[in-house]
């Protein structure tokens, strides 16, 4: 029986080595190298049969004004320039217990009044999830959650539902099953974060992830 192959990645820089050494090659960080098992491509990406895309030239793109959606938080829409724009991918990260779910959660209610939101929770059950929103006194009648952490049952909801927004919390905690490493690993998050923004632009859905900064 042939022996897995392992190699080691940088939990700084996601960069990797063939064999352990005290400094990551890539970043010059010191002791972040930890052994996992080599993840073969998947099949469906970056395939040799793959047609060709389409050029054309910038000038003859019609420009169209930009629809933002207000999410309901002043501060938030200020720092997004205006609110969220279809098909469009943002990262929310931030240390633990900060607030980045309540924040989101509160924005969720609000937008979910006038278009189609969806709040993937991978940390809480749904429960606790309705418990929060319960003390935050928000109005979430029209909030669809789905409490899962799989990336290819996450991708498949929301390619059956179309919503208009969904909130990804966290995107470390979801776990692809291509891949053998552990949820949070960072083969796992790239990959995830990957295939769920390949579907934000090929939807026109908006995908915000929590990340955590530890």
């Amino acid at each position: 029986m042939a022996k897995e192959k392992s190699v080691y990645s940088c939990t700084e820089c996601g960069g990797q080595a063939p064999k352990w050494q005290g400094q990551c090659p890539n970043c010059s960080a010191w002791n972040t190298l930890v052994e996992a098992l080599a993840e073969a491509a998947p099949r469906h990406r970056f395939s040799s049969t793959a047609s060709s895309a389409k050029l054309q030239l910038l000038s003859d793109v019609r420009a169209r004004d930009t629809q933002f959606s207000p999410t309901g938080v002043g501060e938030l829409d200020r720092v997004l320039g205006g609110g969220l724009v279809a098909g469009q991918v943002v990262l929310i990260g931030g240390d633990p217990g900060v607030g980045k779910s309540t924040l989101l959660l509160q924005a969720l209610a609000h937008m979910s009044a006038s278009a189609k939101a969806v709040y993937v929770s991978g940390e809480e059950s749904a429960e606790q999830v309705a418990l929060r929103a319960r003390r935050l006194g928000l109005d979430s009648g029209g909030l669809e959650l789905l409490a899962e952490i799989q990336l290819e049952k996450i991708v498949a909801t929301l390619e059956a539902g179309r919503p208009d927004i969904a909130v990804i919390d966290s995107i470390q905690t979801v776990y692809s099953e291509q891949l053998t490493s552990a949820p949070g690993s960072v083969a796992q998050v790239r990959e995830c974060a990957a295939q769920l923004t390949r579907f934000a632009k090929q939807s026109g859905t908006i995908i915000v992830f929590i990340g955590h900064v530890t």
